[in-house]
């Protein structure tokens, strides 16, 4: 695929589709370039972006800005990225109040984020209640051979494959990243679990619920920032359609316990030049393949 080509065909039955995409990473002019030229097949598709935009807040704002006047819905999930206090960002806010900019950040762009009423899709295959998710990580998936959090962080700095979060993704006010993570678990179950259960659920997270689609990671010890255990049973307790996720830059389609789960994303240029271009980009993520 080249550069030019990221208008999707327009569906066989002309109606909007639900799209999603992920690790968009537009600190990168290359990636920029890519979704400058994003464009719907429909007047009423959606898009899903599954974080990692990028880290600066005025480039957070420029690209989901340019889709919410696009795309007929946009709906984001935060990644650890967005998250980060950049020492070059306008905007030095840490931990919860930098999460809580964003979140207006959206809503003064018409983008649904996790804490806005979860929309429901009625285009093909629908009804479907679409969840974006805010839960981060608690160092659950452990490094091969360690048994605790400490053990697991001494592992990877050993190693050298540290996450670049252990400096620029802070807690604030939590004390530490991982009470943060089971504050969001508990706060999103709760609200998942209100869902009607009648409409089926497209579970929309950065990270994967469960730890499975880590295990191909080059390092094994970087699965330690990719999700939690507490999540792990989500897909088989709620009415899950299809869980979408990023963060891996494995872009590819799995499916645990008959449940799809759908990892969208673009990545880094120096990876998807190596690889080619997720075709298409913007995948089709229900009633998907």
């Amino acid at each position: 695929m080249t550069t030019e080509d990221h208008r999707d065909a327009t569906p066989a039955d002309g109606g909007g589709r639900l799209l999603a995409v992920s690790d968009l990473h537009i600190s990168y002019q290359e990636n920029r370039d890519l979704v400058e030229k994003l464009q719907p097949g429909h007047p009423e598709d959606w898009l899903i972006v599954a974080g990692d935009v990028a880290e600066h807040s005025a480039s957070i704002e420029w690209a989901l800005g340019l889709l919410a006047e696009r795309f007929a819905r946009v709906i984001w999930a935060p990644g650890n990225h967005e998250l980060w206090t950049h020492p070059e960002d306008a905007v030095q806010l840490r931990g919860v109040a930098r999460y809580e900019h964003l979140v207006e950040l959206c809503r003064r762009l018409g983008v649904l984020t996790p804490e806005d009423p979860y929309p429901v899709w009625t285009g093909a295959g629908g009804p479907v209640r679409v969840a974006p998710l805010f839960l981060l990580y608690d160092y659950s998936f452990r490094a091969p051979g360690t048994t605790t959090k400490e053990e697991s962080l001494a592992a990877a700095y050993e190693s050298g494959i540290v996450c670049a979060d252990e400096r620029m993704l802070h807690p604030d006010p939590y004390p530490d990243r991982d009470s943060w993570c089971r504050d969001r678990v508990r706060l999103t179950e709760e609200r998942l679990a209100a869902c009607d259960p009648s409409v089926p659920l497209v579970l929309v997270n950065h990270y994967p619920l469960v730890r499975t689609p880590t295990e191909i990671l080059w390092y094994p010890e970087f699965a330690q920032w990719c999700g939690t255990e507490l999540t792990a049973d989500w897909h088989l307790r709620f009415p899950v359609a299809t869980m979408i996720y990023g963060h891996l830059h494995i872009p590819r389609r799995t499916v645990y316990d008959g449940v799809p789960f759908e990892e969208v994303s673009l990545g880094y240029p120096r990876e998807w030049r190596k690889r080619g271009l997720p075709d298409p980009l913007l995948r089709e993520v229900f009633p998907g393949a």
